[in-house]
């Protein structure tokens, strides 16, 4: 049998999938310029997860009060127990509001709004296409026919 493929292609290294490569007439401002958007997302993504990560640490430091409270009463100090209960357990972190609530308001009026512009962009100027720019740079970084540096998996 006659394979007229390169060695590339012979080891399914054809370069970056249909899914991450760029439409045809999209530029390189544009390329870069969603990569930018991505890249701000990205960091959106990991400032939630931070938040969430606030969230779950304040209401685990919150319920591990009822532990202090229990051994300040064991050792006779109610009144601080008293003090520690009234201030501070079920405290609201910002006035009016435990975490879940800020985590609920950043996801209504932050994030759901961030992720759907960013889908829309994505879906007018790259045909919904994710990670176009890094799928690029890793066809442009990647020794082609080496085996730890193959287009897919």
């Amino acid at each position: 049998m006659n394979d007229d493929r390169t060695g590339d292609e012979q080891a399914g290294d054809e370069g970056a999938d249909p899914s991450h490569r760029r439409p045809d007439g999209v530029s390189d401002a544009t390329v870069e310029a969603l990569g930018t958007l991505s890249e701000a997302l990205e960091t959106v993504e990991r400032a939630r997860g931070s938040l969430y990560a606030f969230h779950q640490l304040t209401g685990g430091a919150d319920l591990k009060l009822d532990e202090a409270l229990e051994q300040l009463r064991r050792g006779g100090h109610d009144a601080q127990a008293d003090l520690l209960e009234r201030e501070i357990m079920g405290r609201n972190v910002i006035p009016g509001r435990w975490t879940f609530q800020i985590v609920e308001e950043y996801n209504a009026h932050y994030y759901q709004p961030f992720t759907e512009i960013e889908s829309r962009i994505r879906g007018e100027l790259l045909d919904g296409r994710q990670h176009v720019y890094e799928a690029e740079m890793k066809e442009a970084r990647r020794t082609h026919g080496h085996p730890g540096h193959t287009a897919h998996p």
